[in-house]
């Protein structure tokens, strides 16, 4: 019974949210986050500490990084030796942080990501700027807490004489926090500093007048200036970096870009791989190498150019499409008392303020505390020496040192510190010129003191010495900024022709969505009827356009499919194409029923959409153009059963004419239409009655005066001229288009606009197929029911009707132009 006593029964969420808990708080205190105070994260100052302590600093010789990571891992930090010297080494990276904290010799990595040597390779110490991290520290100046065993003591914070968490950044991520300050110009942030002392409620505006923006070491340029703002307003803020780029000529009428600096902590060598993948697999036009020549001298990238290539449109496209150019997230969280804050520029620099009164006060302390006590002494040995006779004869007779002490004290009134000065005096110390030094120290010691009381007592003593010490850092330190920063972010605007090699293509869609693009070549090399398609599958388009063009694919979902012709997929004329749903996923019933090829958005053009269920609508074409089309567009917005019968691309002063299953035939102006948003449902086209729908709609010019051409269920086909109708209005009846039969009466299922060689395909319901040339047809009136040309009792009824496409050049080459 006594046995089981030991053990807890406890709910697993209970243990597992305890113990997670207790981990979180380790992870975010002791571990990934920054303290706001100096910046660093734990294994960064016991890596300083440590190195501090042995002596490792920037005035002696280099010493063995292995015996650093053991001195860290033995006394302060008990994790992996690999962690640590990870750490060490970042912090004497010149392209990760903007003043090295750590010097290294030997190979420390590389701007490519190459891994540094084994820390038994490499030698290490301290820089310079670290001694101000330090300084002061053994004065009593921060706190001290035992080790991981107790058998040292280690800080809970630097001194820091310098704002290092603005001027080094910092990045990480802990359980639930994460972290990202960018690295500074060591000059503006303590200007900064120094001007939120002198004025401690300037405005986020004002300090930005010093300190305006991140400086990299990498260099390169910041876009964004409401960016930073935002940042230092909030912590929260979001600004573009972008490599340095320079377009220069060279010999034979050609141009190379010159790359000189990167965005921050952009890994060259795999920047330079997608440069040249790019290259390889031809998404940009008019690169024909690229080059790393990066050497001792510094940075630099040449992307060499096809002679005639378009060098800002190379340079636009891999600003937007690799990491010459990228997006900076500042999340400036530290930990401010003992907690993860998301902290602004003014509460950072008050943070860094607050800990510096806290030191300079401390230090204070110390040295008067020291001060007073050598005075004391000073004092003691002052009067002794002027009655040294004394002294000397009392000393001399007294039995042991300890003797000596006492009666010192009791005879001549000397404190136990006094006596014990006075005893352990050396001989030569009874010279003239010593005494007289002793007066000096003590005359000395006593300005001293009023100085540091001075200190203590007004508070703009003590912010003066924190502005003094700061600017001796600046003046021993200073750099000039290597990052530039802009106030707008551009818009970059890539020419198509830039990413697409100009060709004249032949693109064929068909009826069951299979669609391709084939050289103009592989087209005159074959026959029409070589076209690869599926039983009953018949061509919907066959077009010659250009790759730098878009295919627009309307379906009878009331959907659109935006497709840049170059995306398409490049297979021969003879062989089957793909089908749509693979490019673009489509649902099973889903047809496409229109292919509007779209040279340029930005023509006043309009798509005219008509709907089975008698609706209209028009709207712009460049309301069409969209950035993402992975996924099928709305085009009109369909009620209930409703389809898309019909897609026009029209100019705004066309003519509309619908057909209605039953027969009649509705003719008005485009005018009537006014654009609507592309995601809109239209308005009504024609009036119909319960089981009546539209069977097309067609649009034609005034000038232009083709035939109408209806096909009906029961075989007849008929052709009549507009003369025939007149022109109405939109949302009206419309003319009879039929002979009324009380007993089986015609429904049209095909209706279009002919000209003298168009053909077309019927097809019925045994599967059936009969070609009609519409101009064999007499023009007929309103009131007959044309003439037959299937046998529907033999073949079944027609249930769908056809153009034939014709090979159609879409743009002439002036437009091209």
């Amino acid at each position: 019974m006594a046995e089981q006593a030991k053990y807890l029964d406890l709910p697993l969420e209970e243990v597992i949210g305890d113990r997670f808990g207790r981990y979180s708080k380790y992870i975010i205190q002791d571990r990934a986050l920054p303290d706001a105070r100096d910046g660093l994260k734990p294994v960064q100052r016991r890596i300083l500490y440590a190195m501090h302590q042995e002596r490792n600093t920037h005035d002696k010789p280099f010493r063995k990084s292995a015996k650093t990571v053991g001195t860290v891992i033995g006394n302060y930090h008990p994790h992996g030796d690999t962690s640590v010297y990870d750490a060490l080494v970042r912090l004497s990276q010149s392209w990760k942080v903007r003043q090295e904290l750590v010097e290294m010799h030997g190979n420390n990595g590389s701007i490519d990501g190459d891994p540094p040597a084994a820390m038994r390779y490499t030698e290490a110490r301290l820089s310079g700027i670290s001694s101000e991290l330090l300084r002061d520290i053994e004065k009593d100046t921060v706190d001290f807490i035992p080790n991981f065993d107790d058998t040292d003591f280690e800080p809970v914070v630097l001194p820091a004489k310098f704002p290092n968490l603005l001027v080094n950044g910092s990045t990480g991520i802990s359980s639930g926090y994460a972290t990202d300050i960018p690295p500074h110009n060591l000059v503006e942030v303590i200007d900064t500093v120094i001007k939120r002392i002198e004025k401690p409620e300037s405005s986020v505006d004002e300090l930005m007048k010093t300190l305006p923006g991140p400086d990299f070491p990498t260099g390169g340029i910041i876009q964004g200036v409401d960016g930073i703002r935002k940042a230092y307003e909030t912590g929260k803020g979001k600004i573009v970096v972008r490599g340095l780029a320079e377009i220069q000529p060279v010999r034979g009428g050609k141009e190379q870009i010159v790359i000189t600096e990167l965005p921050y902590e952009v890994n060259k060598a795999t920047l330079v791989k997608k440069m040249d993948e790019l290259r390889i697999e031809r998404k940009v036009e008019g690169i024909s190498e690229v080059r790393d020549e990066t050497d001792r001298t510094g940075l630099r990238i040449v992307i060499e150019l096809k002679k005639d290539a378009d060098s800002e449109g190379v340079l636009n496209y891999l600003y937007k499409n690799t990491d010459l150019q990228i997006s900076y997230n500042f999340n400036m969280v530290a930990i401010a008392n003992k907690t993860p804050k998301v902290m602004t520029l003014p509460q950072l620099l008050d943070a860094y303020v607050h800990h510096q009164r806290e030191v300079v006060e401390r230090q204070t302390k110390f040295d008067l505390k020291k001060a007073k006590d050598r005075a004391h002494i000073l004092e003691g040995l002052i009067y002794a020496i002027s009655i040294l006779d004394d002294v000397i004869a009392t000393i001399r007779s007294s039995e042991n040192k300890k003797d000596a002490k006492e009666r010192l004290i009791s005879q001549y009134n000397f404190s136990e510190e006094q006596a014990e000065a006075i005893v352990m005096l050396q001989l030569y110390r009874l010279t003239n010129t010593d005494i007289t030094d002793l007066e000096k120290e003590a005359e000395e010691l006593k300005k001293k003191i009023i100085e540091l009381t001075a200190i203590l007592e007004d508070e703009n003593k003590l912010l003066q010495v924190i502005k003094q010490d700061l600017k001796a850092v600046k003046k021993n330190y200073k750099s000039d900024r290597r990052t530039k920063i802009e106030s707008e972010i551009e818009d970059i605007k890539i020419n198509l022709e830039v990413m697409v090699p100009s060709e004249d293509v032949v693109v064929s869609v068909t009826k069951e969505g299979y669609i391709k693009r084939t050289s103009t070549r592989s087209y005159a090399a074959s026959n029409v009827e070589d076209l690869q398609m599926k039983d009953n599958d018949h061509l919907l388009h066959m077009m010659e356009i250009n790759t730098t063009d878009t295919l627009l694919l309307f379906t009878n979902k009331g959907q659109y499919l935006y497709i840049p012709v170059h995306e398409l997929p490049d297979i021969k004329w003879k062989d089957m194409g793909q089908h749509i749903a693979n490019i673009i996923p489509i649902e099973r019933d889903e047809t496409i029923i229109k292919a509007i090829p779209v040279r340029g958005f930005d023509e006043d053009q309009y798509i005219l959409t008509v709907s089975k269920n008698g609706m209209i609508k028009k709207s712009e074409l460049k309301a069409h153009k969209v950035q993402r089309y992975s996924k099928p567009i709305t085009a009109m917005k369909l009620k209930g059963d409703d389809e898309l019968v019909n897609v026009h691309l029209t100019n705004g002063h066309q003519d509309v004419f619908l057909a209605s299953n039953t027969g009649y035939g509705l003719w008005f102006h485009e005018d009537e239409l006014k654009p609507v948003g592309v995601k809109t449902a239209g308005v009504k086209s024609m009036t119909l009655k319960d089981g009546e729908y539209v069977v097309s709609g067609e649009v034609f010019d005034d000038l232009e005066s083709p035939s109408l051409f209806v096909i009906t269920h029961r075989g007849a086909c008929k052709r009549m001229n507009f003369s025939e109708f007149e022109k109405s209005s939109r949302a009206k009846r419309g003319l009879i288009m039929l002979r009324e039969l009380k007993r089986h009466p015609h429904r049209i299922v095909g209706f279009h606009l002919v000209s003298d060689d168009t053909v077309i395909t019927l097809e019925t319901e045994k599967g059936e197929i009969k070609q009609v040339t519409p101009l064999e047809f007499r023009e007929s009136d309103r009131y007959s029911n044309g003439s037959f040309v299937i046998d529907t009792d033999q073949h079944g009824d027609v249930i769908d009707t056809q153009i034939n496409p014709e090979y159609q050049k879409v743009f002439d080459d002036e437009e091209q132009e």
